[in-house]
């Protein structure tokens, strides 16, 4: 059977993937380094039939699909770090709300207009706590077109699965550069549907209501059920409820349905984790780096090994304790402050063998940047 193998750009294979996932509805402003997702979009999803919207700025780009998911429709919008910093108080109301949608940031330098058409991963800890009050959030990431395909059609089913918005956090070089990309035959890649009400017209219908595997079966707004819909606390029936007892429960229920399902949520790629001494931990555009340096070094002889993460949040802690366990030291290798190597040092017994080896000034971190970092603890025993 011939292939479908295409050569294109990162941004373009998010296009690729949404459409495989059943995307039908996209809304967004154009924003350096992402608007090829947008040019894309407009180009193809009328097509197929969906539904393309330029809206007049994030913010309403955010409501826009909030909306249009609620009526029933896989959706997306795509943005940077100024954008995605607007669309924090509509993400948090998604959050309350328990509408699935995707939000694609393709990452450049910050803070405020920064740098925008340089890569880096400062948008990290923003995809966790962006938002106000206490929540949970999937946020996932991919270092080359093949895997991106994937994660980016994983994000559409953890959407469903979960009924919450997924973040896909990738940076400008991810974004920008070129590969092969094979698209999958249809039926390959799961995917997972909009989990609809059984309950009939003129019956009792709780939006609110989890079903013994916690999932929440949703109607189509605008159809055969009237329910409310809000941003505050609320009950099963989707009113606002001050009652402790219904703030207490709704909160767990956020946090708890994306924690609990940590084991499931998880995605990561493993090189030479089984004899590795030093172990690379890396993410996007810099796992290429952190692989080719492990790579040419294993042909040395020295024991180093990567785990690359395709899921930041929810960060896996215990899973990075396990993997790292019989390593004498860890070194993370980002594009930002050091925001991962953070909860690497939470998640491992000895902090103090965790090193940050980073880039911070808009340029691609080489293996050549990691190699310095790498000698600088060799006299540790390496």
């Amino acid at each position: 059977m011939k292939k479908n193998i295409k050569f294109v750009q990162g941004n373009e294979v998010c296009v690729e993937a949404s459409l495989y996932a059943g995307l039908d509805f996209f809304a967004g402003y154009p924003i350096t380094p992402s608007t090829e997702i947008a040019e894309h979009m407009a180009v193809r999803l009328p097509r197929i039939g969906g539904k393309f919207l330029q809206m007049e700025d994030e913010i309403a780009s955010m409501c826009a699909i909030i909306g249009a998911s609620l009526t029933g429709h896989k959706v997306m919008t795509a943005t940077s770090g100024p954008g995605f910093s607007l669309m924090q108080e509509a993400l948090g109301y998604a959050i309350m709300a328990e509408i699935p949608c995707v939000i694609i940031n393709v990452q450049r330098g910050g803070p405020s207009t920064g740098l925008p058409t340089h890569a880096m991963q400062g948008d990290v800890n923003q995809a966790r706590w962006g938002t106000h009050g206490d929540h949970a959030i999937i946020a996932l990431t991919a270092s080359n077109h093949q895997e991106l395909f994937e994660i980016a059609v994983e994000a559409f089913n953890l959407a469903e699965t979960y009924r919450t918005p997924v973040i896909l956090l990738i940076d400008e070089v991810v974004g920008h550069m070129r590969e092969k990309l094979i698209i999958p035959e249809n039926g390959e890649l799961p995917l997972v549907e909009r989990l609809r009400t059984s309950v009939k017209e003129g019956v009792n219908y709780h939006p609110y209501l989890p079903r013994e595997d916690g999932r929440l079966p949703m109607s189509d707004f605008g159809g055969v059920h009237r329910y409310n819909v809000t941003g505050l606390f609320h009950d099963m029936w989707g009113f606002p409820s001050g009652k402790p007892e219904v703030v207490y429960g709704l909160t767990r229920h956020l946090v708890d349905k994306i924690q609990n399902n940590i084991h499931k949520i998880v995605r990561h790629k493993e090189y030479y984790l089984e004899d590795a001494r030093t172990i690379l931990i890396s993410y996007g555009s810099s796992a290429r780096s952190a692989r080719h340096l492990v790579e040419s070094r294993r042909k040395r002889g020295e024991r180093l090994g990567l785990l690359e993460l395709q899921t930041l949040w929810p960060f896996p802690h215990s899973f990075i304790r396990e993997k790292c366990s019989n390593c004498r030291y860890i070194i993370v290798v980002e594009m930002n402050m050091g925001q991962i190597c953070q909860q690497v040092k939470m998640a491992v017994p000895n902090p103090d063998n965790v090193f940050l080896a980073n880039s911070i000034d808009g340029v691609f971190i080489t293996p050549t940047d990691i190699k310095n970092m790498l000698r600088l603890i060799q006299g540790k025993g390496v």
